[in-house]
């Protein structure tokens, strides 16, 4: 069976090390010594000023807005993403505002923004969708001209360099998400990142409950990672470019067995991918679902990357249309991709496309 992705999984002598010491030292959560460590190492990878190892990605999105003082109101965001870009401004009690995505790049339309914004409006919570960047800079100068923030749900990211810097460094505050299922993971766990020193301090209190031995400073949560999750993140670590040149060359794979057959993202000038998905576009939505038939009977599954379009939730008060994400989203989906998947796999994946598809 050949699912969408698979976790990379460190040699396990190498996890095994870690855990010992926590065994040996006892110390299992708040702040221990691997979380100390593993936000180090990371802090040094992305090259960034502050950053803050939380235990998942959603977390780190309802940090972002809390860090900001948003705590009602208005973040246009975009309909094409996994729900949580939606659902965590939701959960922290402001309103979505829904704008259309680009069909080509498959990002939030900065041209569509500026028409969305009202006195209400806060932030914006853009996507840096698969990996590949937003408008980063149309995007800043559209908040510094309301003068709004700017939130960058940079789960697909960690890895992706844009004009020469991580992508993570963009906006006031970017989240990213350490999954089992991302290009680099700690099983669960996710990240704030933020250039600004005062939000720093609020993310730092935020996630420790608010307080700081007896003395509570601020409204807070438990977004603190344990220490299990910080050593699968450490022995993940040194494999981190092995894993990405593995995720390229499976890419660049698909690209040849498929090309002129089905869309695909278009390409950015500047950038440094992370190959975090190998996402493709069919013409109509009957055709993906007649290549996904195939597949399964060959035990083969990829996903529908992103299905329903969040404007579409049940749960939202209003409907507002976004038609290029309701149209991409019901012809879109992500092929298998990771580092264990065997060149004749990517080929058997393709000759059922192609002999499905019959271009």
């Amino acid at each position: 069976m050949i699912n969408v992705t698979k976790s990379f999984m460190p040699p396990y002598e190498e996890y095994e090390a870690y855990i010992k010491k926590i065994w040996e030292s006892g110390y299992l959560t708040n702040q221990g010594p691997c979380v100390q460590e593993l936000e180090k190492k990371l802090k040094n990878f992305l090259n960034v000023p502050y950053f803050h190892y939380v235990n998942n990605g959603t977390i780190a999105l309802q940090l972002a807005i809390h860090a900001l003082d948003i705590k009602e109101g208005e973040i246009i965001t975009t309909p094409f993403s996994f729900a949580a870009t939606t659902t965590s401004i939701l959960w922290e009690h402001c309103t979505p505002v829904f704008v259309d995505i680009d069909p080509k790049t498959l990002e939030i339309d900065p041209s569509k923004i500026e028409d969305k914004i009202t006195d209400k409006t806060k932030a914006i919570m853009a996507v840096h969708v698969f990996g590949y960047p937003c408008d980063v800079k149309k995007i800043k100068e559209i908040a510094d001209k309301h003068n709004i923030k700017v939130i960058y749900d940079a789960a697909h990211a960690f890895g992706t360099e844009y004009e020469g810097k991580s992508l993570l460094s963009y906006g006031d505050v970017s989240t990213c998400s350490f999954h089992a299922t991302k290009v680099y993971h700690t099983i669960e766990g996710g990240a704030c990142i933020t250039n600004n020193q005062d939000v720093d301090k609020k993310l730092d209190l935020m996630k420790k409950f608010g307080f700081v031995g007896e003395n509570y400073q601020e409204v807070g949560i438990n977004a603190k990672s344990s220490e299990f999750h910080a050593a699968m993140g450490l022995a993940n670590y040194p494999y981190i470019d092995q894993v990405i040149e593995r995720r390229k060359k499976i890419s660049e794979l698909y690209d040849l067995l498929l090309e002129g057959q089905l869309d695909r993202p278009a390409e950015v000038e500047n950038l440094k991918y992370n190959y975090a998905y190998y996402p493709v576009i069919f013409r109509n939505e009957e055709e993906l679902l007649s290549v996904f038939d195939a597949l399964h009977k060959e035990e083969i599954f990829p996903r529908r990357y992103f299905y329903p379009t969040l404007n579409e939730l049940p749960y939202l008060a209003t409907y507002e249309p976004c038609p290029v994400s309701e149209d991409v989203s019901r012809r879109i989906a992500c092929l298998p991709l990771y580092p264990d998947l065997e060149d004749e796999n990517v080929k058997e994946i393709c000759k059922v496309i192609r002999k499905t598809i019959k271009r």
